[in-house]
Order: C-alpha cells, then structure tokens, then sequence
C-alpha cells in the first residue's frame, strides 16, 4: 500500500488525503511556488510523506504536538501537511513570539519538537530549560532539515500511521488580543469542512492563481486559502512576507488571478506610490478578513477597479476560521458594511444578555453550530465549558442581523465603549474618521474618565496634515456628539500582530491615565 493511503489515502476525510487526491488528479501541474523552487502535485504530495517518515523517524509518535516556528515558506506548508500524514499535531507558532509569549506556547501545548527557521531558532534555545521542547530542529536553511528531507528523493516515506478523521491535526491558538493565548483543538474533520465551506462560499477552483502572503500561523491563509486551493488543484504562489510594493508588482506582472489580505494590508496598497500606476486588472477576487475593513478604504480601492469581485470573509480561529461570507454580488449600498451570512456548513445565532434572540436590527452576541468548530481549548477545560455553553460556540462579537440573514459586526464585546450610561461601537466612530482625508489609520478605544466612566478615545495615523480639533469636528458631522470622540492622539503606527489584527489592549495600556484602572 502506498504511504499516503496507508495515512489515510484516497477514503479518508483528512487534510493530507485532500492533497493526495489533487496528486492522483493532476500530477505534474504545478501546485506551490516559493522563491526559486517549483512544486508539482506529485512533487508535493511525495514531500509530503518523506516529511512525515522523517518526523515518525524521530520517535514522535500520534497526538505528539509539533510546534512551527518560522516565516512563510514551502517548509512550513511541509511540516503542516507531514504533521497531518504522520498522525501528529501541528502547532503553528507566531515568528514574532519569543521570551516568555514563546514559552508560554511550547509549554502549553506540550510541544516535544520545534522546526524552526534557523535564525529563530535561538529563541527557542533562550526558553529551552523552562519548557518540554527535546529537540529544535530546522524547517529550511540548513543541513538535514525538513526541506531537505522532502526534496531528497532517496529519503524514507513509508508511513505505517494510522489516521482518522477525528483525531486532532493543529492546535489553532487565538491571537492574544484581550487575554493570553488558547490552543483550539483542530480536527481532520472540522478542518475538512471547513474547506469545503471556503470552496463553496469563495468560488475558488482549479482556474484560480493566488498570491498567499501572510502569515501561514494565521488560520486564514493556512486554512481559507492555500489548503482549500491545493484541495482544488490550483496554481499558488506563497511569498514570505506582505510588502506592499511587491505584492503591486507580482499582482500586476505574475498573472495573479485571487489575493487575501487582511485590511491593513489593503490600506496600506491603497496608500502605496504604486497603486495608481499598476495595473491590476488581471485580479479577478479579491478577499479582505481577519480584521473589520474601513468601509472609506473599502470603496476606494472599488472605485479603482470595479470589475473585480470582492469578498468579506469573517470568523475566527476556533471554527477553522470561515464562518461568514459577504460575496461580490452582495457588497450593495446599505450592505458594505456586513459580513454576510453563514457559510456552507455554519448554523448561525444572535443572543442577547440575557440569553434571548434579539430582533432583527438589534445587537447580540454571535453563536455558532457546526462541524468546523474546535474540539475545545487545549487543557482549558473551565474556557471551553464557558465557550460552548447551551450547545452553542459563543463568539466575543458582537453583531447586527437583518431580516435577510445578513450579519454586521459591531464590535468586540471588550470593545464596546460604555460613556455615560450610553453603548458606543468603536467600529461606527473609526469609519467616522476614515472618512476625513488626512486619516489613514484609526482606532477607537474606551478609556477611563472620572465624568463619563469611559471616554470615546481615538489614537490615528495621518498621512496629512490635521489637527486634532479639526478630526474631532469631522466626526462631529457624521455622528452624534457622545460618539464623537474627547480626544485624538496621533501615533506613528497602530500596534498589531503579524496577522493584521489591532491589538486595542495595547492602547489601552498605552494611553489609560496613570491611577486610573485600564479600560
């Protein structure tokens, strides 16, 4: 029996039987593109099973967690789909980690083995003796290393693992915005149908070429994008990181046909010199999540190239990350703003504080159902009761559904501001802002105030001239006057982690009046 189906093969619901499938279909088509190497499917599906043999060869052996640690690259995407063949789980670790953030991670999940890019490894050796890590070795770069392992036609793979569909492949830990860190525990399962939701809701098929630029940790390129392109049969193009000139240049000379990028990202093409003079005709979908993306920004990039088909994908880590879809047809006047509705295989709620459906236009805390969620959280079992109370995943965002299913998120439930008695969604007050011409970045923040118990805060990022009383009174226009914020600060950059997410706690922290509690 060949390895992949000894792993599961041609029958099983596993993420490496998706590959394996795409192999027996299209051989010699080119599946992954990386700096200079060129993958086919056969290719990648063969690198695939020596990554595996070679990781059993360690003595691992199944549920034993893996951690990745490195930037975006063809080694990473192998130790991911060599964890998933070898019946091992994948813990993919944010490359900006280290210190106590990176031991805090290891030693939560237990990982016995760390492949890393060998100028992080250091990192991993400075937290060494404080977490259960046996053995650091190299993703790429070096002798002996995963990548060489793969591309080396005379390395073992045979792989006698034994596979099933709900056994854990990764462990997905959320981004650490309001709290520390949780691993969601990601089945073959639930990541398979978390696929196919993508498939299905995305439009993405065989035809497309995507650009992959952030980051492979981040559930949303990993899990909407590159393996539910490789599950089709796609030609893809990964890139180690998103800078915007280059991603200009490859769209517009690469025959890029699909790109994802968190908002951030696409401000910052907006913003970019080379934006106007490239053409970018050639994109067909165009996908933006991960973040709530500024409805201004949103509509000038449209105005710029109108053929093109734009899709609001939202969700988050603990169910694979899809669960929404706003599609092309459906960013209509009135609806910019939404995240659409559920996906393919997403049931979808509101609940109210008191544990009641609220009426359509009113606010309530999004609930989920589905085969894509978690398992629970990683050896969090008080979080993952408290997550998955009444049978249903309760969210932390809060949102709008209208009488046709389509749902608006408001806020996070930690980041809507309380001034004066009266509720204020930070997301209404930074669209307000992005609207004035000098802004090019904003948040909105509650902070602390002795009058208001919070105050409506802004912290923005100009790319011209404002004053501060010119932005308040900008806002002023367009929103009521308790929504309007009582200061302005002007930053550099707004902090955020490498996936696009606004990290509001860090302003929190940054701009809460010494003695006063953080908002």
């Amino acid at each position: 029996m060949a390895p992949a189906e000894t792993a599961g093969g041609i029958g099983a619901s596993t993420v490496d039987g998706l590959l394996h499938r795409s192999a027996a279909r299209t051989p010699q088509r080119t599946a992954l593109r990386f700096a200079d190497r060129e993958w086919t499917y056969a290719e990648l599906d063969a690198g695939a099973s020596r990554a595996a043999a070679w990781l059993l060869g360690l003595g691992l052996g199944k549920g034993d967690r893996v951690a990745a640690y490195g930037r975006n690259s063809d080694a990473y995407l192998l130790s991911f789909l060599g964890c998933a063949r070898a019946g091992l789980v994948h813990v993919p670790v944010n490359y900006n980690l280290t210190g106590g953030e990176l031991g805090y991670l290891l030693a939560q999940s237990g990982s016995t083995v760390v492949l890393a890019d060998p100028q992080l490894a250091g990192e991993v050796e400075a937290v060494r003796s404080e977490v259960p890590v046996r053995d650091v070795l190299a993703l790429r770069g070096a002798p002996g290393s995963l990548l060489e392992v793969a591309r080396h036609r005379d390395s073992p793979a045979e792989v006698a693992a034994e596979v099933a569909d709900t056994d854990l492949v990764q462990l997905l830990y959320t981004s650490g915005t309001t709290s520390r860190p949780k691993g969601a525990m990601m089945s073959h399962r639930a990541l398979v149908h978390e696929y196919l939701s993508a498939v299905q809701g995305l439009d993405i098929s065989a035809d497309d070429h995507p650009l992959h630029a952030l980051p492979l940790y981040h559930s949303a390129q990993m899990h909407v994008f590159l393996l539910p392109s490789l599950a089709v049969g796609a030609v893809n193009d990964l890139v180690e990181t998103p800078e915007p000139g280059d991603l200009l240049r490859r769209i517009a000379t690469g025959g890029i046909t699909s790109f994802f990028a968190a908002p951030t990202v696409w401000v910052a093409l907006a913003n970019h010199a080379d934006f106007a003079e490239r053409d970018l005709s050639g994109l067909r979908k165009a996908y933006y999540g991960a973040a709530i993306m500024p409805v201004p920004v949103l509509r000038r990039i449209r105005d710029r190239y109108p053929a093109i088909g734009f899709y609001n994908c939202f969700g988050q880590s603990e169910i694979g990350p899809l669960a929404t879809v706003l599609r092309p047809e459906e960013h209509v006047p009135g609806r910019m703003d939404s995240c659409g509705r559920p996906a393919l295989f997403v049931e979808a709620r509101l609940v109210a504080e008191d544990g009641s459906e609220p009426p359509a236009g009113e606010p309530g805390e999004i609930a989920y159902r589905s085969p894509q969620l978690c398992d629970g959280y990683w050896d969090k079992p008080e979080e993952t009761e408290a997550a998955f109370r009444g049978g249903w995943f309760h969210s932390g965002d809060i949102a709008r559904r209208d009488a046709d299913g389509y749902f608006t998120i408001v806020d996070r439930v930690k980041d809507v501001i309380n001034t004066g008695g009266v509720l204020v969604a930070s997301r209404e007050v930074e669209d307000a802002l992005y609207l004035h011409p000098a802004v090019a970045e904003a948040a909105v923040i509650a902070v602390p105030d002795a009058d208001w118990g919070e105050a409506v805060t802004a912290v923005v990022v100009l790319k011209g001239p404002a004053t501060e009383a010119e932005l308040i009174a900008s806002v002023r226009e367009h929103l009521a006057g308790f929504k309007t914020p009582k200061r302005v600060h002007v930053a550099g950059a707004l902090p955020r982690n490498a996936s696009g997410k606004l990290l509001k706690r860090v302003l929190r922290d940054e701009y809460t009046p010494d003695g006063a509690p953080p908002g």
